[in-house]
């Protein structure tokens, strides 16, 4: 069994707030995807990769944001984090 990993960062902390930004790792070795290869998100929403198999690991933490701060752009603030496992002949 090898894990691919997939990173979904949300408009918000709903799980089916729309994607904003993604990252995807690929354990089997088959694919070597890198950031900005792709110009579509590979799923809509959080609950779309869960609806194809994919199992949610960690969620986005909610915080309140501090006075100000919610007007910061420096950081992706809701960050999913799913896994796949996937069985290779390795």
């Amino acid at each position: 069994m090898r894990q691919k990993v997939l990173v979904l960062y949300l408009a918000n902390s709903a799980l089916d707030a729309p994607t904003v930004a993604w990252a995807v790792y690929d354990g089997t070795g088959e694919t070597r995807p890198m950031a900005g290869d792709n110009d579509q998100a590979p799923y809509r929403t959080g609950v779309d990769a869960l609806k194809d198999g994919w199992r949610l690991i960690q969620a986005a933490q909610i915080l309140p944001h501090s006075r100000g701060d919610e007007f910061d752009l420096a950081y992706l603030k809701y960050e999913f984090l799913f896994e796949k496992l996937v069985e290779t002949a390795t």
